[in-house]
C-alpha cells in the first residue's frame, strides 16, 4: 500500500510550496473516485465542491501569511456521526435520512475547521456506533487493510470503520471519530494505522448523536503518534506543541494479567509479546499484574450497561416510529436498555465511580498499562454472516477496548506487526487525565515495537 505522509510532512509541503491544499484535496477526491477502490463504501458523502473552495482559500490565505494554522489545507474525513452545517447527519443509519440538515457545525468539527483543515466528507460507520466489528447493512461495508486480495474482504473495525479506512487509503489525512468501546482504536488496530481514545471530558459532545453520554469520546485516526496528538489538541482546544518521545529506558509499563490476555488469536499473543520483548530490550520495565477490578466489568455490563440503557433513552422514540429500518443487530442492543430499572442504572453509576477509583490506585505506580488492543484479528467479512459469529467477534474486539472505557481512562492503539503480517494493535493506556504522558509513551516506543 502507498506510504502516505504525516501530518507534520503535508505541513512543511504546503508551507514550502511543494504542494498545495487544492492539489491535495484532488488527489484525496480522485482516490475516493477510483471505482477499484473503497471510497464508495467508505464515503457515505464527499464535500467536493466545498472542499476545493476551502483548498482554495486555505491556499490564498496561506500566500499572504494568514492561514489559521500550519496544518492549514489539510483534508481530513469526519465520521457520520457529527454535525456539519447544512448537512444531514444520519449516524450510519436509514432511520435518520428525513432529519432537519444541522444549524450548526458540531464543537469538534468547529475546531477542526476553524484550525484551517478540510473537509473531504463524512465517513461510514456500523449504524449509531454500536459495533466493534465495523459492518453496516445500509451503506455497504469498506474492505479492511488485511489480505483485500481475497475478493470477500475482512471486516475495517468499528464503528468508525469509514474514518480508519480514508486514513488507510489516502482519502483523507486524518479522521474524525468517537470512542464508546473501542471505535477509534478497534478500526486503528485492524488497519495498521494509529487511534485515540481521550480522556472523556477533555473533547465536547455537542453535536455528535450519542451511544452512551458517560462513555463517549472523541477522538482522532492517523498515521502517527504525532499526527493524532495534533489533532488531539485542536480538537481539545488546545495550543499545538511539538511532542516530545519519552525514552523507553526507564519507562514503568504494566501488562495486565486479568481479562485483557484471555482468548487471545495466536497472531495477536506472538505479535504483541515480541512488542513486549523489544519495550524490554530498550530498557523499558514490565511488570505483569494482576487486575481483579476488571473482573466487576462484567457484572456491570451484563444488562446492557450504560451503552443499552443511554441509547435506548435517545431511540425509544425514533424506534417506535422507524425500528424496521435499523440494522436488526443494533436494534436488538439497543432494546436491551428497555428492561433496565433505574435502580439498575443507578447502581451501574455507583459501581464505577467506586471501579474508576479502585483501578487508578492500582496503576498509579506505573506509566502506563499495556495490552493488545482486541483479542481477534480482523475477521472476514462473510464469516460474520452468522449472527451467533458476529456477536463472538463483536464481543472479542471490543473487550479490551471496553476496560478503559469504563475507568474513563485514556487509550492509544499502535500498530506492533512486522510488514506483510496480519495487523495487530498494541494499546497503552492510563488514567483519566494523562493523555500527555500517553502521547509522549507511545511516541518513545513508535518507532521500535514493529521491528
Amino acid at each position: 500500500m502507498p506510504d502516505f505522509p504525516t501530518l507534520a510532512k503535508l505541513a512543511d509541503d504546503l508551507e514550502s510550496g511543494r504542494t498545495t491544499s487544492r492539489k491535495l484535496v484532488e488527489a484525496c477526491i480522485a482516490r475516493i473516485a477510483d471505482p477499484a477502490g473503497e471510497g464508495q463504501r467508505t464515503f457515505i458523502h464527499v464535500d467536493k465542491d466545498a472542499a476545493l473552495a476551502t483548498a482554495d482559500a486555505m491556499d490564498a490565505l496561506r500566500k499572504v501569511k494568514a492561514a489559521p494554522s500550519r496544518y492549514a489545507g489539510i483534508p481530513i474525513s469526519i465520521k457520520d456521526l457529527f454535525d456539519v452545517k447544512g448537512q444531514t447527519t444520519r449516524a450510519g443509519s436509514r432511520a435518520l435520512d428525513d432529519s432537519d440538515p444541522a444549524e450548526h457545525d458540531a464543537v469538534a468539527v468547529a475546531r477542526l475547521r476553524n484550525a484551517g483543515f478540510v473537509l473531504i466528507g463524512r465517513t461510514n460507520m456500523t449504524e449509531f456506533a454500536y459495533s466493534g466489528i465495523g459492518i453496516n447493512p445500509h451503506y455497504g461495508t469498506p474492505k479492511g487493510a488485511w489480505n483485500r486480495a481475497d475478493g470477500r474482504g475482512h471486516v475495517p473495525g468499528g464503528s468508525s470503520s469509514g474514518a480508519a479506512v480514508s486514513v488507510l487509503d489516502g482519502m483523507a489525512h486524518g479522521a474524525l471519530g468517537t470512542d464508546t468501546g473501542g471505535s477509534c482504536r478497534i478500526p486503528a488496530a485492524f488497519n495498521g494505522i494509529v487511534g485515540y481514545k481521550p480522556t472523556q471530558c477533555r473533547v465536547p459532545l455537542d453535536g455528535s448523536v450519542p451511544l452512551s453520554f458517560s462513555l463517549d469520546s472523541i477522538g482522532p485516526l492517523a498515521r502517527s503518534v504525532s499526527c493524532c496528538a495534533i489533532l488531539d489538541a485542536v480538537l481539545a482546544g488546545e495550543p499545538i506543541v511539538a511532542l516530545k518521545p519519552r525514552p523507553l529506558k526507564g519507562m514503568r509499563l504494566a501488562v495486565p494479567t486479568t481479562i485483557a490476555l484471555d482468548d487471545l488469536d495466536a497472531a495477536v499473543s506472538e505479535t504483541f509479546e515480541r512488542a513486549l520483548k523489544t519495550l524490554a530490550d530498550h530498557g523499558a520495565a514490565i511488570e505483569r499484574i494482576e487486575m481483579a477490578e476488571f473482573h466487576d466489568i462484567g457484572p456491570m455490563n451484563a444488562k446492557g450497561g450504560f451503552a443499552a440503557s443511554e441509547s435506548y433513552a435517545w431511540h425509544r422514540y425514533l424506534i417506535t416510529a422507524k425500528g424496521d429500518v435499523y440494522d436488526p443487530r443494533v436494534f436488538v442492543r439497543i432494546m436491551r436498555g428497555e428492561a433496565q430499572s433505574a435502580a439498575d442504572y443507578i447502581d451501574l453509576l455507583n459501581e464505577r465511580r467506586s471501579l474508576i477509583a479502585r483501578v487508578n490506585a492500582r496503576i498509579a505506580p506505573y506509566d502506563a498499562l499495556v495490552l493488545p488492543t482486541t483479542a481477534n484479528t480482523p475477521p472476514k467479512i462473510a464469516d460474520l454472516a452468522d449472527d451467533k459469529a458476529f456477536t463472538t467477534q463483536n464481543l472479542r474486539a471490543l473487550r479490551n477496548c471496553t476496560l478503559i472505557n469504563m475507568i474513563d481512562g485514556c487509550a492509544i492503539s499502535l500498530p506492533c506487526h512486522r510488514e506483510g503480517d496480519v495487523p495487530v494493535g498494541l494499546m497503552l493506556a492510563g488514567a483519566g487525565g494523562s493523555d500527555r504522558r500517553i502521547f509522549e509513551l507511545a511516541a518513545g516506543m513508535e518507532a521500535v515495537i514493529r521491528v
